[in-house]
């Protein structure tokens, strides 16, 4: 059985009418045209999202690091201040330290910036926060 030469496109263009393609032309770039906005600004707040969920695990981590801290000084709110304000880099960090004779209660706030373009402003700044309570224990 002989094999058939393979057809070059230009058989292929041949074969159909020109009047049966002529309306298919440019329609993916239109499409891509019209998709685009929409698939970039849903790309950008997701970026946006998950800038605030990285400001927010940050500020949980400097809220444990600072109730541990209180928990075992003989000076809580000093003790907590700093030790968030060395957990993380963020700034500017606001803490709060709530000491009673069984436990310490730190509340760690940041306003996280959000300044991706197009979606940061569209929501404004959001403040994520994190308290953490522990059993105080007797200075070393």
């Amino acid at each position: 059985m002989a094999s058939s030469p393979a057809r070059s496109s230009s058989q292929w263009t041949q074969r159909w009418p020109a009047r049966w393609m002529a309306p298919d032309r440019g329609q993916a770039t239109v499409e891509f045209a019209i998709a685009l906005p929409a698939v970039a600004l849903l790309v950008l707040g997701i970026v946006q999202l998950v800038v605030v969920v990285r400001d927010q695990l940050a500020v949980e981590l400097a809220a444990r690091e600072a109730a541990r801290a209180a928990s075992v000084s003989a000076t809580p709110a000093a003790a907590a201040e700093r030790a968030a304000q060395a957990a993380i880099a963020l700034r500017p960090l606001v803490v709060d330290t709530d000491v009673t004779a069984r436990r310490v209660t730190v509340v760690v706030r940041f306003d996280s910036v959000t300044d991706v373009a197009l979606v940061g402003r569209l929501l404004g700044d959001v403040t994520v926060e994190a308290a953490v309570t522990m059993s105080r224990e007797p200075p070393p």
